[in-house]
């Protein structure tokens, strides 16, 4: 089901680590940004839309994790973009044998077993690596491209709407992640950088939509951003993070975002 959480933008969450869908209204149709994720729930989105009277009329995902960039035949042949960066470590994860079998596989222990549409999966177009907007007929959405937690990652921001969808940062129950396989050399400065670049428009944000976790409100940009600086400044430093995502404040059913924490603890500790 989705629900309006701006002037001409709505979400749909999936039942499956709180995944966000975020829908943008255009002039003829709508932007459809990061699609997810198990076929029925693309199905019933792909009804809202019909319901709504707006087609698809472009797609975008933010970075180049499975579950960003999911598409269902349901929601039409649009134009499905992402950043040049973006859509080339897409490509090179494809190129590798039985990579949609691969990803199939390790989704067999959750909940979403061969659930995930994986015929369309990681058809993006790499957008010119100066764009600074998507291309469609609908209000201007800026791309603030950056390294953390994934190659090309893209923040986009309705500035209209004073929307700020994050991709898979600025969450309220994951910590901040990295990427160690793809990344730069350094992972910890290019995550810093990125929430610099979010700080530049943190002032004119109304809502912050996460990849994964809850909509935040007007002022709940800021809190986000230093709430994973101090997580990032306590990795890189080999301290304890005193954060309320992880530990015994944990929310119910997010207990192996610890796990997620001490491995990363471990690695930047080498």
């Amino acid at each position: 089901m989705l629900s309006q959480v701006a002037e001409g933008v709505l979400t749909h969450e999936s039942a499956f680590v709180q995944t966000n869908t975020v829908v943008v209204r255009g002039r003829e149709g709508v932007l459809l940004i990061d699609p997810g994720i198990t076929d029925d729930e693309l199905t019933c989105l792909a009804g809202d839309l019909r319901e709504l009277g707006r087609p698809v009329v472009a797609g975008f995902s933010t970075h180049s994790d499975w579950d960003h960039v999911i598409w269902h035949a349901a929601l039409g042949k649009p134009p499905r973009y992402g950043t040049a960066r973006c859509a080339a470590d897409m490509r090179e994860q494809l190129a590798q044998a039985d990579a949609k079998e691969n990803i199939a596989a390790s989704l067999l222990e959750t909940e979403i077993a061969g659930q995930v549409p994986m015929d369309l999966l990681g058809d993006i177009t790499g957008l010119p690596a100066e764009a600074t907007e998507i291309p469609w007929d609908g209000p201007r959405v800026r791309i603030i491209e950056h390294q953390g937690h994934a190659p090309g990652h893209a923040a986009l921001f309705v500035e209209e709407a004073g929307v700020l969808i994050a991709g898979d940062m600025l969450s309220d129950v994951l910590v901040p992640m990295f990427d160690n396989v793809r990344s730069t050399n350094n992972p910890i400065e290019d995550y810093l950088a990125s929430l610099r670049l979010f700080e530049e428009v943190a002032d004119d944000v109304a809502v912050v939509i996460p990849g994964h976790g809850s909509v935040g409100g007007r002022g709940e940009t800021r809190a986000r951003i230093d709430r994973d600086r101090a997580y990032v400044h306590a990795l890189r430093d080999g301290r304890a993070a005193d954060d309320p995502r992880i530990g015994p404040s944990a929310k119910p059913g997010w207990e192996w975002v610890s796990d997620i924490h001490e491995g990363q603890l471990r690695t930047f500790s080498r």
